[in-house]
C-alpha cells in the first residue's frame, strides 16, 4: 500500500495548494503561471498513475479479514452515486447547477466517497476513498471561505440539461458493464 499512500499524498497534496492561496502566490511567482500549470499537472499525473498502480498492487495481495464489506448498503450507495457524474459534467459546461452546488465537481467527489465507504471496506479502498473525502471536503470548506461569483444565478438550461443525460447515462453504463471492466467489480449481483 506504500505506492497508493505516495500517490494519494502526491494527488491530494498538489490539489491542496489552491486551498492556500499565498502558498499558491509564492510558486506562481516563482516559477510563472504556465509553468505552475505544468508542474502541477505532471504532479497530479504521476500521483494518479502511483494510486492506479498501488490500488491494483494493494487489491491483488488479497482481502483484508478484518473488514466486512455490507453489501445490504449497496443500494443505497447507489443512491448516493447517482448525482455524481451530472455534478462532474456540470463542473465542465457552467448553468443553474454550478451556481447553485458551488463546485460540482468537489461536492462530487464528496458524494463518489461517501456512497463507496458504505460498502468497499478493504484497506486500500478506505484509504483511497477516506483520503478522497476528506480532501473533498477541506476543499469544500475552503471554497465556501472565500468570495461567491456575483451576478444573478441563471435559469435551468441547456447545459444543465445535458450534464444530467449525460451523467445518468454514465452511471448506469457504470452500473451496466463500465465498474467492471474499469476496477473489476460489479456494483450489482
Amino acid at each position: 500500500m506504500t505506492l497508493l499512500a505516495l500517490g494519494l499524498a502526491l494527488f491530494v497534496l498538489v490539489h491542496t495548494v489552491p486551498m492556500v492561496p499565498p502558498l499558491r502566490a509564492v510558486l506562481v511567482a516563482r516559477v510563472g503561471a504556465d509553468p505552475w500549470r505544468g508542474i502541477h499537472s505532471l504532479i497530479a499525473l504521476v500521483g494518479m498513475g502511483l494510486i492506479v498502480w498501488g490500488f491494483a498492487r494493494a487489491r491483488a495481495a488479497g482481502p483484508d479479514p478484518w473488514l466486512t464489506p455490507q453489501p445490504d448498503l449497496r443500494y443505497a450507495a447507489l443512491l448516493v452515486l447517482l448525482p455524481v457524474f451530472p455534478l462532474i459534467f456540470a463542473s465542465f459546461r457552467p448553468g443553474w447547477i454550478a451556481r447553485r452546488v458551488g463546485h460540482p465537481m468537489v461536492t462530487g467527489v464528496v458524494l463518489w466517497a461517501a456512497g463507496h465507504l458504505l460498502v468497499v471496506w478493504s484497506a486500500p479502498a478506505v484509504l483511497l476513498v477516506g483520503t478522497f473525502l476528506a480532501w473533498a471536503i477541506a476543499a469544500r470548506l475552503s471554497l465556501a471561505r472565500r468570495k461567491p461569483a456575483a451576478g444573478p444565478i441563471p435559469p435551468f438550461g441547456r447545459a444543465d440539461l445535458v450534464a444530467i443525460v449525460a451523467g445518468v447515462a454514465v452511471w448506469g453504463l457504470f452500473l451496466w458493464k463500465a465498474h467492471l471492466w474499469l476496477i473489476g467489480i460489479a456494483p450489482l449481483p
